[in-house]
């Protein structure tokens, strides 16, 4: 009888029940790591929110910067309004976020992010002028990027992606 000679090997073979094991507990592993980012505890997650509630009020002096130097610069009014409107729906989102963790009190009412009102009047600061406003906006990108480097999941991206549009502002729209 003929002999039925193999090619030689380099190595072990993996065979196809260890590659199935193998793929079973990487996509299991894949799926717990969400589960896990939910078992922050509750200081974790007031810190986070500490941290939206500044950015918050970052965006929201960047927009009424931007609003106030449109009167100084007419001439560049289209760039500032892109800023303005920009920041303002960094406020919202961050805002939207802060009420999202936040949840409700036992009455139905969701808590404020605003400032309480001054009782003393002040009197209006003059527009901040196109300077003031790219320290603001540098000022808010570092701020913004520290915090994406603090926080998880969806708000690091939050924060992250705030301080990507606050560097596009100060190196594309307003140089």
């Amino acid at each position: 009888m003929p002999t039925v000679s193999r090619p030689p090997t380099s190595g072990p073979a993996v065979s196809r029940r260890t590659a199935l094991r193998f793929a079973a507990a990487s996509a299991f592993g894949i799926a717990s790591v969400p589960l896990l980012a939910g078992c922050a505890d509750g200081e974790d997650a007031d810190t986070e929110v500490d941290s939206l509630v500044a950015q918050s009020r970052l965006a929201r002096r960047d927009a009424a910067g931007a609003a106030a130097t449109i009167a100084l610069l007419p001439d560049r009014g289209a760039a500032l309004e892109l800023v303005r409107a920009q920041r303002t729906a960094h406020a919202d989102a961050l805002d939207a976020e802060i009420a999202r963790a936040a949840g409700t009190y036992p009455d139905g009412t969701a808590p404020t992010t605003s400032a309480p009102p001054s009782a003393t009047p002040t009197a209006p600061a003059p527009p901040p002028g196109l300077e003031q406003l790219r320290a603001d906006l540098a000022e808010s990108q570092r701020s913004a990027a520290d915090s994406a480097r603090a926080l998880t999941a969806y708000r690091a991206g939050l924060c992250a992606s705030i301080s990507a549009a606050c560097g596009t502002y100060l190196a594309v729209v307003l140089p």
